[in-house]
């Protein structure tokens, strides 16, 4: 054939194109990798983030003279040689994305006495056509249109070269060196320091959902996390005794509001940084962890510790790691005191670094990770600091995925060794296929003001799009030194700004508060009957009432690939208007969320076209496709709930696990038919990767105001056998706020299918 020079294989096929060939291998019928390499070259990559192997995928070829054409079952590749170009498009023939032709460029390079090459490609979007992704940056870019970014982890910025459009595709460039983005009227650029080739991947999933679904198919799926994970966590820089930090859970406790995680910064090794990290309680203001870990458990509360991947030169591992060459050479925080990072990427250093994990962490008890500075801290930057080998190549090569190598260590020696409790990773940074690790990131030392707040929202969402469906932020940011310099709780602004930090906190992955210059525990901020003491209990109180619908949202994001927190373009796409909202979002399926994210009492709001909206703390209706005016005091952020949606409300609690769910208010916001599926299992432990768990799946009929609850599918041990739901219809008299609902039904279920009919 005249037109293309190519041959077929197994995947796909290999095309000739002058000096460069182009590798097509099918994934699945909606996944495919490009590579392109010079010809002579043909190198071998194992990705890091791509977990999957290629399915045997059933594809139609056509050669002519203008194009070779691959197509699957939903997803057809045309290559045009004259033009050098691939085209993507849909099983239907509409376009989805091209590359520009003759983009591909590779530039010769020495990476530190390799022949390799800086890679980059262009590509072609719709003119109007919007794209998010690229991990999570500060900012404030909601739409990455029209921008220049440089992709390299630091703190504060996450560093993830995919990106996804409404159009329902995602590509995901598969390299790990720091890496220019460019989108303008050239097309979008994505240019590497150093490759062996460009390789990028192609996801079809029609809708948001469906790309995230396919996503995790290809690099792995998320698992559940533990129960007590979704309760509020209290942090602080730092507690600075074992006694404080007990305290500051008897503290909560008595004051009846609810905790479930205890956050222990760093110094808990003492203050000398040549013990910087010494992974072992060396502070003799901590005489005794096992014993906190003890009293912190009485209490029904879990800790999690800060564990850094950089050691002083006095420490035991410190030791153990430079005798056995496992140590990096580049400058660290804190600099001036020799301290050194690790090489994760280094299976032996792996098993060092858990192994003080394990030995000095795991056996007293401790309940998660907070993996900090999983960049890692890199300062200041020296050009030959990238020369380091790491046995995989160099860290000029493989820098941005050290988050990646460094956390799923632990996630993996983890659930090797203590394979009966779930891991909890909180982590700094992230790379593309993290969210297999049982690791949420957040977004870093970000600083207290309000432009910070509104800049979190896309920052997330971004996040989000990128397949990592767990993310949260310091509540009322890190540093408060810059606008609040002097005494900042005495301060209205910020205990305001801290109030609706912790509103917005409460629709994330997790409601942890955490920051320096000033304590952030709610007893700090005045006392019961105090207007902004109620309003923050009032949010962690919020956040409890609503577990049971964020653990079966957890396991649909398990199961189906689905996420949390959503843009709203992923579920009304429909409504173009949706697209470029960048100050609200959908949590799970049902509640859209508004958060109050300046100093006025009220903010305006997008409804988006498809259904009705019913406000959650009045069961006022609203129309879709309509722009309102939330008013919202201190204590209320706006929520929206979608008609046609079934919410169940968790009791008043203390702690996550403290009640069981024999008593949940079912509520059924009107409007419109409703399925919701409510998920149950052991809550600590991965035994429902075996089964051990049980779907309660409720069916409203709205023109017949008929609600059945089906068979109860699956078992667990310790389930309810037997138990009541409380079901209120929502409207403006009932059902609405955090209590005081009348059931307008009540169900005894016992497992066994029931249908109960409701009066108008």
């Amino acid at each position: 054939m005249a037109g293309v020079d190519y041959t077929l294989n197994e995947h796909g096929a290999l095309i000739k194109s002058g000096g460069v060939d182009i590798a097509v291998e099918w994934y699945t019928p909606s996944v495919v990798r490009i590579q392109r390499f010079p010809a002579s070259t043909h190198p071998e990559k194992q990705s890091f983030s791509v977990t999957a192997a290629p399915e045997k995928v059933d594809f139609k070829i056509k050669a002519d003279d203008d194009a070779l054409t691959l197509s699957s079952e939903e997803l057809t590749l045309r290559y045009e040689p004259a033009a050098d170009r691939m085209v993507f498009l849909r099983a239907d023939g509409s376009r989805l994305l091209e590359e520009k032709s003759g983009s591909s460029r590779f530039v010769r390079i020495d990476d530190h006495g390799k022949p390799s090459y800086r890679v980059a490609q262009t590509f072609v979007l719709d003119a109007d056509e919007p794209v998010f992704g690229l991990g999570q940056h500060r900012h404030g870019l909601w739409n990455q249109r029209n921008s220049t970014q440089h992709l390299r982890q630091e703190n504060m910025e996450i560093a993830i070269p995919m990106v996804q459009s409404p159009k329902g595709y995602a590509l995901f460039w598969d390299n790990y060196s720091p890496t220019d983005f460019t989108d303008n009227a050239g097309g979008m650029t994505f240019d590497s320091r150093v490759g062996d080739m460009i390789d990028y991947y192609f996801i079809y999933g029609a809708t948001s959902d469906g790309v995230i679904a396919r996503w995790r198919g290809l690099t792995g799926h998320a698992p559940m996390y533990p129960l007590w994970s979704f309760g509020f966590s209290q942090s602080r820089e730092r507690y600075r005794s074992q006694d404080e930090l007990v305290d500051v859970v008897k503290r909560y406790r008595s004051l009846g509001v609810p905790l479930d995680g205890i956050v222990q910064d760093w110094q808990y090794w003492g203050e000398d940084h040549h013990y910087w990290n010494a992974v072992e309680f060396l502070n003799p203001l901590f005489p005794d962890p096992k014993r906190m870990m003890d009293e912190v458990h009485a209490l029904n509360a879990h800790a999690v510790i800060s564990i850094w991947p950089s050691f002083g030169p006095s420490t035991s591992i410190f030791k153990k790691l430079e005798a056995e060459g496992k140590l990096m050479g580049h400058m660290t925080f804190p600099q001036d005191f020799g301290t050194r990072v690790y090489n994760p990427f280094d299976s032996r250093a792996r098993d060092i670094y858990w192994g003080y994990i394990k030995d000095n962490m795991v056996k007293i008890g401790m309940d998660g990770w907070w993996l900090d500075a999983t960049e890692p801290e890199h300062s200041p930057i020296k050009e030959e600091d990238y020369d380091y080998e790491t046995g995989s190549g160099t860290f000029r090569r493989l820098c941005n995925a050290f988050p990646l190598v460094s956390v799923g260590g632990v996630y993996d020696s983890h659930r090797r060794d203590y394979s009966a409790k779930r891991v909890f990773i909180l982590t700094r940074s992230a790379f593309a296929g993290q969210q297999r690790y049982g690791a949420q990131s957040w977004s870093g030392d970000i600083e207290a003001s309000w432009t910070t707040l509104r800049r979190q929202i896309p920052a997330a969402l971004n996040f989000s799009l990128c397949g990592i469906p767990y993310w949260n932020s310091d509540i009322g940011g890190f540093y408060t030194r810059g606008d609040y310099p002097d005494n900042p709780l005495a301060n209205p602004d910020y205990r305001k700004l801290y109030t609706r930090w912790m509103q917005f906190a409460a629709f994330t992955g997790m409601m942890r508060s955490h920051g320096t210059n000033c304590p952030r525990e709610i007893f700090n901020f005045g006392s019961p009957g105090d207007e902004i003491f109620d309003a923050q209990a009032k949010a962690i109180r919020m956040r409890y009432r609503f577990i049971p619908y964020i653990y079966s949202t957890a396991w649909e994001v398990t199961s189906a690939g689905a996420s949390l927190m959503r843009p709203l373009y992923a579920d009304y796409g429909a409504d173009r208007r949706s697209t470029g909202v960048d100050d609200q979002f959908l949590f799970g399926r049902s509640v859209l969320v508004a958060p109050v994210v300046t100093p006025q009492d009220g903010r305006k709001v997008y409804l988006p076209a498809g259904n009705e909206w019913i406000d959650f703390w009045t069961g006022r209706r609203h129309k879709g496709a309509s722009r309102i005016v939330a008013d919202a005091p201190v204590d209320i952020i706006p929520l929206y709930i979608k008609a046609g949606s079934i919410i169940p409300v968790g009791p008043d609690v203390q702690y996550a696990s403290e009640k069981p769910w024999d008593d949940l208010v079912i509520r059924i916001y009107p409007g419109a038919d409703a399925e919701y599926t409510l998920y149950e299992d052991e809550g600590d432990n991965y035994n429902y990767e075996k089964g051990s768990y049980s779907l309660i799946r409720f069916k409203w009929n709205d023109a017949d105001r008929t609600l059945t609850v089906a068979d109860r599918e699956g078992s667990y041990k310790g389930m309810l056998k037997k138990r009541r739901f409380m079901v209120s219809v929502v409207d403006e008299t009932n059902g609405h706020g955090l209590g005081g609902d009348i059931a307008d039904g009540v169900i005894k279920y016992n497992g066994r299918c029931v249908t109960h009919t409701f009066k108008d």
